[in-house]
C-alpha cells in the first residue's frame, strides 16, 4: 500500500483544523502521518487546551516555529525532511476535504508515468457569495487536465498553475528537482510545477480530488494579496516574464461580469470593478517593488516578516 504523509503550515488555526484533522483520520487511503509546521506555539496550544487532541491523534508530529523563522518555501521543505514516504500532500489549515476519497484521487494521478503534481479542486462553502463561488469554478473547473511543456502555448501561466491549498507530490521527482524555492514571499507551489514542466514533467489537475476552500476577501485584502503575487512574479522572471498573467486576469474578470449580468446580480459588478481595480494596484505595485520605498512595500505587503 502507498505510504502518503501530510504537511500542513499553521499559523493560529481555528475550529476548521479540527474539522480536517477528523477528515483526514477517514480517508480510503490511510494517511500515514500527519506533519503540522505550525508558526508560534501559543496560538496552536491555545486551540488545543482542553481538548482531547493529543489522546485522538497519535500519527500527528507538531514542529513549532516562530513567525520570524517562517517562510513559504522553506518551511514546506522541512516539513518533507520529516517525512520517509513515497508521496506527501501539501495542504493549509482552512482546506477541508469534501468526502473520504480525497487522497485516493490525488495518488491515482501520481501513479502515472512523469507526474510530478497533482492538485485538487476547490469548492467554495455554502455561506460565500456569489463572486467567489464563480472564481472557484473559473480556477478550478469540473472537468480533470493534464499539463505539459507541450501545452505552453496553449494555456500560457496556466500550465504552471497548480495550488498547495492541497497538491500532492512524487517525492522522488520532489528530491530530483531540489524541492520548493528556500526563500519566496508567495507562489512556492507554482514555481515548483513550474521548473516540474520545464524538466519534462506533468501537472495534474484532479477535479475529483475535491476540498472546501474560500474566502471573500475585501479590497484591502486583495491589494496586499496581489501586492505579493507581484513581487514574487518580479523575483522569478524565469518562471513568469515569458507567461505574464494580466490577460489571464482581465479574461476572468470578464467573463465573471458577464457571468452577473446573466444571474441577474448586475448590482454586484461597480464592486467587481473596484475590487479589480485594488487588485490591479497591488499586483502593479508588487511587480514594481524595487522602485518604491522599503517603508511603502512593507505597508503593502501582507507578509511584513518577509521584509525583515
Amino acid at each position: 500500500m502507498d505510504k502518503v504523509d501530510i504537511i500542513i503550515p499553521a499559523y493560529k488555526p481555528g475550529h476548521k483544523f479540527l474539522t480536517l484533522m477528523k477528515r483526514l483520520e477517514s480517508q480510503s487511503v490511510p494517511v500515514n502521518q500527519i506533519i503540522v509546521m505550525n508558526t508560534e506555539q501559543k496560538y496552536f496550544d491555545r486551540l488545543i487546551y482542553g481538548t482531547s487532541f493529543q489522546k485522538d491523534y497519535h500519527n500527528i508530529i507538531v514542529k513549532h516555529l516562530s513567525k520570524r523563522e517562517f517562510d513559504h518555501g522553506n518551511t514546506r521543505n522541512k516539513g518533507v525532511h520529516c517525512s520517509d514516504a513515497d508521496y506527501f500532500v501539501m495542504m493549509t489549515q482552512d482546506a477541508v476535504p469534501a468526502d473520504e476519497y480525497l487522497v485516493e484521487e490525488l495518488l491515482k494521478q501520481l501513479h502515472q508515468e512523469g507526474v510530478a503534481v497533482a492538485y485538487a479542486r476547490q469548492l467554495a462553502s455554502e455561506d460565500s457569495s456569489e463572486i467567489e463561488r464563480y472564481t472557484r469554478e473559473f480556477n478550478y473547473p469540473g472537468e480533470s487536465k493534464m499539463k505539459t511543456k507541450a501545452d505552453l502555448d496553449k494555456y500560457g501561466i496556466k500550465t504552471f498553475f497548480c495550488s498547495n491549498v492541497c497538491a500532492a507530490y512524487n517525492r522522488k521527482i520532489f528530491d530530483e528537482l531540489g524541492g520548493f524555492v528556500k526563500h519566496t514571499i508567495f507562489n512556492e507551489d507554482m514555481i515548483y510545477a513550474a521548473k516540474a514542466v520545464e524538466a519534462g514533467y506533468g501537472i495534474a489537475y484532479t477535479a475529483q480530488a475535491k476540498v472546501f476552500h474560500s474566502h471573500d476577501l475585501g479590497c484591502m485584502e486583495q491589494l496586499h494579496r496581489n501586492f505579493d503575487l507581484g513581487v514574487s512574479q518580479a523575483q522569478h522572471p524565469e518562471v513568469f516574464a515569458a507567461y505574464p498573467s494580466e490577460s489571464e486576469g482581465i479574461r476572468y474578470v470578464k467573463q465573471l461580469i458577464g457571468h452577473l449580468s446573466k444571474v441577474g446580480l448586475k448590482r454586484k459588478i461597480p464592486h467587481v470593478i473596484i475590487q479589480s481595480g485594488f487588485k490591479y494596484i497591488g499586483y502593479w505595485c508588487g511587480k514594481h517593488y524595487n522602485r518604491l520605498p522599503r517603508r511603502m512595500v512593507i505597508a503593502m505587503s501582507s507578509a511584513k516578516e518577509y521584509w525583515k
